[in-house]
């Protein structure tokens, strides 16, 4: 066969079955916070490179909070704008500064490049809504950080290219928490990957882009689920979450003294903690992996050859540990009618409609005949905001300083051992799951 014949198969071939042996590694923020930490993500990538890779790269460090903030100054229109944008300008070139020797490399411009991004838009009055002016401007901490990555792994002759996740990951217009359009996202991926030469990709989470070419972000932590997105899409054979821990923990070692790892649990464990509030995963990660069976890890980058967590079809093992959640500076909110009339679906409708319009989410929920309680995460202005809507029709009373713990697979000792000396304000069992909401220790 002739060697033009031959490539053309060959690249037919990649075509169809691109991710037969392609893998998805995800790195957060932690893990490439510093220079060191942009070495070791490189040591790793190039010591388990087995076949074509995909890097999805969070922002650097607490680099999402400190965009935050300019946000918030910009809104405002406060001078401190500018201060706080060369803050952020200096902690990535200072990681630059440690990483490269050559001050003429080309990340050095492209940082440059993204930064006029950001002047432009706080030199500007805000011109749109805030989850608008939130997505345009947060969403460069990927593009920075991805920037530097791709730019080591030249620097150490490793063969890559950088990918604007924002061309391939189509959503809709909901900023803040965009929905993504599987259809067209997973055929802008496919015929971008397999035009690639390169065998590995470096790529952004958070991010992705409306039909209109706007940036939009999947929501906080949404890098785990681009991860998702990236490994569903080409078929990946795993997905690697890198984190700095040994993998996944039944409990906060935070708030629990003896914690253990799980060492294999099922998807829908996986989602079940991840909805409870379990940090480690982000809660819409594990869906498009379960739907292609694609094995996820959560491994740690500072112990890169230990085992970690394997997350996969096979559920024998889920009931073996019991799993705590714990979740502070929670608010209990309870909605009473002032006229005694009931509180029926269509009401609750109205409320739940109130919650999505203001961006609350619920943790947990009760409801009796005249009243109705939720637990949300605390956020005053939010909160406030509610109040305010609900006022004429409902008398509203709260707790704040609440703690909200749920345990997978309790045992009747382990509640009587949690609840001692504690005040429960709700309490709700099923047949794996326990849910306290204890009241502020005081």
């Amino acid at each position: 066969m002739e060697r033009g014949t031959m490539e053309g198969l060959q690249k037919s071939n990649f075509k169809t079955s691109i991710c037969k042996y392609m893998k998805v590694f995800k790195f957060g923020g932690a893990s490439v916070k510093d220079a060191e930490g942009v070495k070791n993500a490189a040591t790793i990538i190039e010591k388990q490179l087995d076949g074509r890779l995909v890097v999805v790269v969070s922002a650097m460090g607490k680099t999402t909070n400190a965009l935050e903030k300019l946000l918030q100054l910009h809104l405002s229109r406060d001078e401190a704008v500018f201060k706080q944008l060369e803050e952020i300008k200096s902690y990535h070139f200072g990681v630059c500064n440690d990483l490269f020797v050559n001050k003429n490399n080309p990340v050095f411009q492209e940082l440059h490049n993204t930064f006029v991004e950001a002047e432009w838009q706080i030199e500007d009055e805000p011109i749109g809504t805030k989850g608008f002016e939130y997505d345009q401007l947060i969403g460069l901490g990927e593009l920075l950080s991805t920037r530097i990555v791709s730019a080591y792994l030249d620097s150490k002759e490793i063969e890559n290219v950088w990918v604007d996740a924002r061309d391939v990951v189509r959503t809709d217009n909901r900023y803040q928490s965009a929905k993504v359009d599987w259809e067209e996202t997973e055929k802008l991926i496919q015929e971008r990957f397999s035009n690639l030469s390169e065998r590995i990709a470096i790529t952004q989470g958070f991010i992705g882009s409306s039909s209109e070419n706007f940036t939009t972000t999947l929501g906080r932590e949404g890098s785990d689920f681009s991860a998702a997105i990236f490994a569903s899409s080409l078929n990946a054979t795993e997905v690697v979450i890198w984190k700095d821990v040994e993998g996944m923990l039944n409990a906060d070692p935070k708030h629990y003294q003896s914690t253990v790892k799980l060492e294999n649990i099922s998807y829908k464990e996986a989602v079940e903690l991840a909805y409870y509030g379990a940090s480690v995963i982000h809660p819409k990660t594990v869906k498009p992996l379960e739907n292609k069976q694609i094995p996820l890890h959560v491994k740690s980058f500072k112990n890169p050859t230990a085992s970690g967590s394997l997350i996969n079809g096979d559920s024998s093992r889920d009931r073996d540990i019991p799993s705590y959640i714990h979740k502070e500076n929670q608010i209990l909110v309870s909605f009473s009618s002032r006229d005694f009339d009931f509180i029926d679906e269509h009401k609750l409708a109205e409320i739940f409609e109130l919650f999505s319009n203001i961006g609350l989410s619920v943790n947990i929920l009760q409801n009796s005949a005249i009243s109705f309680t939720v637990v949300f995460d605390n956020d005053p202005s939010k909160i406030d905001e509610l109040r305010k809507l609900v006022s004429q029709k409902y008398k509203v009373t709260y707790n704040e300083g609440a703690t909200l713990i749920t345990i997978r697979h309790f045992t009747d000792q382990i509640i009587t051992d949690l609840l001692k000396d504690r005040l429960v304000l709700l309490e709700q069992r099923t047949r794996s799951t326990a849910r306290f909401v204890l009241a502020e220790v005081l």
